[in-house]
């Protein structure tokens, strides 16, 4: 068989849009390793507030509330960046929490994860139904 450039073309083209339309699998799990260090996430002492549906992925509403932490990872698991957000909170801080919107791609799981000023780590996660995507969709 030989190849044409036609088809290397076809070929490129094809795999860059496998690779855009699939999220990155494994990269939740990379992402809360390296902000956890590996160390164990429990449950309890975080609030992540989304809403159930999302009209539309572009602009999603999110709050994130945990008393005592040092520190907050937003992901969203869909995403072909799962990264959202990250808060930092001194010892000034007047409460450890935050709101802001974020972009969903589409349907997807939402994760908190808060490192809390002992040295622990907590997480807290809801699923988000998005009925307009907001990342292309």
């Amino acid at each position: 068989m030989e190849l044409t450039r036609r088809d290397t073309l076809a070929l490129g083209a094809g795999a860059a849009a496998a690779a855009l339309a699939l999220p990155a699998f494994g990269a939740v799990e990379d992402s809360i390793a390296t902000f956890t260090g590996g160390a164990a996430v429990g449950d309890g002492g975080l609030t992540l507030t989304t809403p159930e549906i999302a009209e539309n992925g572009n602009t999603v509403p999110i709050e994130v509330d945990a008393p005592g932490a040092a520190a907050i990872l937003v992901l969203a698991s869909g995403n072909p960046t799962p990264g959202v957000a990250e808060f930092k909170f001194g010892p000034l801080a007047a409460a450890q929490r935050a709101s802001v919107r974020i972009r969903l791609a589409g349907t997807q799981e939402v994760i908190a994860i808060a490192k809390m000023a002992d040295g622990s780590f907590v997480r807290a996660s809801n699923t988000v139904k998005v009925t307009i995507g907001g990342c292309g969709g």
